[in-house]
């Protein structure tokens, strides 16, 4: 499947003259090497959660995530898949205007790199998509907030809707922290609160 391709749903629900979200087209670095990013944005929508995005395949693959990726091991977050965003959205900070799909503000929590840890049985490492499709990857997030091991496993396959589980590995960057409150958080990049980012927006 073309990038394209991929990001049809994603530019079908949006009428890109009216939103400021990317529509998608442009492709990152591809420097051997280069590791591939991951970003977690909050959107305060119809209600508010975290969307968790992995960089896969030339997108980001993209899960909401209710109450937010946590530090703790102890933490089972559920994650809901949802449709591959343009690499391009990583960038993405402001507000949707109203009436548009997924209207609301949006902050950049956290962002960083990824490395791939999904191997087989006999320790041989296993594409990161394939892994997406058998329904469990691993990985180390190197972020400003988040760090250390990951999983993404799928607990629930129908024609509605997916559901999957993200969880911390009991590592040495596990901690006892949670999830900040959505409402004060700040965003990694500009430091502006949801409050702040949707004022300087103005009326929509």
């Amino acid at each position: 499947m073309t990038t394209t391709d991929a990001l049809g749903a994603y530019r079908r629900k949006r009428n890109f003259g009216r939103s400021a979200e990317p529509k998608g087209g442009a492709s990152r670095d591809g420097r051997p090497g280069r590791k591939p990013s991951f970003v977690v944005q909050i959107h305060d929508a119809t209600t508010t959660h975290f969307d968790f995005r992995l960089e896969v395949d030339g997108v980001l693959k993209s899960w909401a995530v209710p109450k937010g990726p946590s530090g703790n091991p102890h933490d089972k977050r559920l994650a809901m898949p949802t449709e591959d965003h343009p690499l391009e959205y990583a960038d993405f900070e402001g507000t949707i205007a109203e009436g548009e799909y997924g209207a609301g503000t949006v902050i950049l929590w956290d962002e960083g790199t990824y490395r791939s840890t999904s191997t087989d049985r006999r320790g041989k490492e296993i594409p990161f998509a394939e892994a997406l499709e058998r329904g469990h990857v691993s990985f180390r997030l190197q972020g400003h907030k988040l760090h250390g091991g990951y999983a993404l496993t799928r607990i629930r396959q129908g024609t509605d809707r997916e559901t999957w589980l993200l969880v911390k590995k009991d590592d040495t960057r596990g901690s006892r922290h949670g999830t900040p409150d959505p409402a004060r958080a700040r965003s990694v990049r500009t430091r502006r609160t949801l409050r702040q980012v949707a004022a300087e927006a103005g009326p929509g």
